[in-house]
């Protein structure tokens, strides 16, 4: 991927933000499909049409030039007014909306109420996350429990969850001013997958912490102190944003800043994480 056309996609990004724009509305006003737009903004592009970067200027309302610029000899990162370097996203609730309709699925093919799916996948999930238990034995743990032969977690799971686009957008503008990674308790392989449907946002995020993989969970203290040594920066300069209170208080006794999220009222606690994220120059 050519560095012009991945710069040119995170300046849209950018720019898109800033005028408060989701993908879609852009494309709705633009009179862009979906596809095209998601496409020009990761870079898979080589030579957009001149016609369609002027049409998203204009719903930008800047000029050609504005929105082409030329592109930079290096990326600047910020360090925001509290002192923030780096910022780790949680994904489930944050990213992406929880995976609940999953339940609701699951209890419709088993005929257990759905709070009994939900028990019993509670009763696993923290083992499997942690990476003590295969993926393998966890489905056919919780098939049992529901009395179904089989069944297969991912697969409800990536088919109901919602990407959060706003945040979405937050995570690629942060991108562009900070040093950003994920820390999430997952499951084995799904992060992978979710960044190969276009679940998560196409960045280069600097570090991925994946539950599964370090062997421990949020709110877990030895998940922090592997987040902070892949940071390469002091705990005051780490900025954690959950949707997850123990989560958030755990990261606060190590020294992070700590922001929640509330997928409830998510223009809210957008707000917040731009006001947290106000650059100090």
């Amino acid at each position: 991927m050519a560095m012009d056309e991945k710069w040119l996609g995170q300046r849209l990004q950018a720019m898109r933000t800033q005028a408060g724009l989701t993908q879609q509305i852009l494309c709705q006003k633009a009179g862009l499909s979906y596809s095209t737009l998601t496409k020009i903004e990761r870079g898979a592009i080589k030579a957009p049409s001149i016609f369609t970067i002027q049409s998203i200027a204009d719903v930008l309302g800047v000029s050609l030039d504005e929105l082409l610029g030329s592109a930079p000899k290096k990326v600047v990162r910020h360090r925001s007014k509290s002192g923030v370097s780096f910022v780790y996203f949680d994904i489930n609730g944050c990213l992406v909306r929880f995976y609940h309709q999953a339940f609701t699925r699951l209890a419709e093919l088993s005929g257990a109420p759905a709070d009994v799916v939900e028990t019993a996948f509670w009763h696993y999930n923290d083992e499997v996350c942690r990476g003590e238990m295969t993926m393998d034995a966890f489905n056919k743990a919780f098939a049992k429990d529901l009395q179904l032969d089989s069944l297969n977690w991912p697969d409800y799971y990536l088919e109901t969850i919602e990407p959060i686009e706003e945040m979405h957008d937050i995570v690629r503008w942060a991108a562009q001013n900070y040093r950003v990674g994920l820390l999430t308790n997952t499951m084995p392989g799904l992060v992978k997958t979710m960044l190969q449907k276009g679940l998560l946002p196409d960045i280069d995020y600097e570090v991925i912490i994946d539950s599964s993989e370090a062997g421990a969970i949020k709110p877990e203290a030895k998940i922090y102190q592997l987040a902070e040594s892949k940071a390469k920066c002091p705990p005051a300069e780490i900025l954690l944003i959950d949707d997850s209170r123990t989560n958030l208080m755990a990261a606060e006794k190590h020294g992070w800043h700590v922001l929640w999220f509330d997928d409830y009222r998510p223009d809210e606690s957008i707000a917040r994480i731009k006001d947290a994220l106000d650059p100090a120059d």
